[in-house]
């Protein structure tokens, strides 16, 4: 038996996502929730729907998220940390309202939070917290006893997140034909968002154009362009591109978008590239359809030989570095001096949620405050 680590205070985990539809009846009321407010028409939705309808309706999201649970259960049973792991959805079913009334219902009273996006950003982060305050709230006017929660801090440097992407690109990189893999180029592709939003989500004076969201993804990126070359001996050209966007065309976005992307490596001959999607834990929706469908479709149409390196997912060892990060929280609370585990540039003190971080409206007081450097 291995010896018990200790989480307390904390007495359970929730695994918060995005949630996704898993049926073809889903799909547009799952998109009502994600858009709810935004005065979208039903019509409009349909169409966005055809992205899911190409694959029958249902999003890969909330089977990984399941493969997750069962890897983060397996690893903390394997380690003697005695947590149990719930999972809650920002937009569809188990949706986090009703996982926080079971979790009421079972007891739970001190909750640490794992959210599916490892970046700063006021989607990926601070929304997030949004999403727990309304849902304290509920429960508040339920009469029911709030827990507190705390969200567990930014991992996207944490080596448990970072060595599966390397494996991913490595394989990558060996799957394509011997004739072009040397001189391949690497697209590190993440999500986009509006530049402003980019530019708040970390003051630019600390963190250069783009904020922390742009800072991040580029520490990963050169992460990974620099074990890749330690391991193959080929320093792979690279840059940081993204896709995904879905705002007004009037609206600034941080670019170039991968298809431009690709289209552009092609004209300057680049003989291969690798897609290697950084910004994202699992192959979901926006992996499947931005990047193995529409861009892998752009390069077909270019002749250009390209390849997508798997995300993270259920990895062990990215449920190795949960349960660091559990740890390491449950530390800090009682008390003690911990030395975050993080790889490259930004070092430890950028690995936790910048002060400053996509502001918006206070939190519940039950949920960790947006100046608590662990938020």
């Amino acid at each position: 038996m291995p010896d018990a680590l200790d989480a307390t205070p904390y007495d359970a985990l929730l695994l918060l996502s995005f949630g996704g539809p898993e049926g073809p009846d889903d799909v547009v009321p799952f998109l009502e929730n994600v858009t709810r407010g935004r005065g979208i028409p039903k019509e409009r939705l349909k169409e966005v729907g055809q992205h899911y309808f190409l694959f029958g309706g249902v999003s890969p999201i909330n089977g990984q998220n399941r493969a997750l649970l069962d890897a983060l259960r397996k690893d903390f049973a394997e380690h003697g940390l005695d947590l149990p792991v719930y999972w809650g959805n920002r937009n569809w079913a188990p949706y986090l309202t009703d996982t926080l009334r079971e979790m009421v219902a079972d007891g739970r009273r001190r909750v640490l939070v794992l959210a599916t996006s490892a970046y700063a950003s006021y989607s990926g982060c601070r929304q997030y917290r949004e999403n727990l305050a309304d849902a304290l709230a509920t429960l508040e006017a339920e009469g029911l006893p709030l827990p507190k929660i705390d969200k567990l801090r930014h991992y996207f440097n944490h080596p448990g997140f970072v060595e599966p992407m390397i494996d991913g690109v490595l394989r990558s990189l060996e799957d394509l034909p011997e004739d072009v893999r040397a001189g391949a180029h690497i697209a590190f592709t993440t999500h986009s968002i509006p530049t402003s939003a980019a530019d708040t989500s970390g003051p630019v004076e600390t963190h250069g154009e783009g904020g922390a969201y742009v800072e991040q993804h580029l520490d990963v990126a050169q992460l990974i362009a620099d074990a890749v070359r330690e391991r193959t001996g080929v320093d792979h050209p690279w840059r940081l591109v993204y896709q995904s966007r879905s705002g007004a065309p009037h609206i600034p976005w941080l670019e170039p978008d991968i298809c431009d992307h690709l289209q552009a490596q092609h004209a300057a001959g680049v003989p291969a590239v690798v897609m290697a999607p950084i910004g994202f834990v699992s192959d979901h929706m926006e992996v499947l359809y931005d990047l193995d469908t529409e861009a892998t479709a752009k390069a077909e149409e270019l002749g250009l030989p390209v390849r997508r390196s798997a995300t993270v997912g259920a990895d062990p060892r990215f449920a190795a570095a949960v349960r660091d990060l559990i740890t390491e929280r449950a530390a800090v609370e009682r008390g003690q001096e911990v030395t975050p585990c993080a790889l490259g540039a930004l070092g430890a003190s950028h690995n936790l949620c910048p002060v400053g971080c996509c502001p918006a409206r206070a939190p519940h007081p039950a949920a960790a405050g947006a100046d608590s450097p662990y938020a």
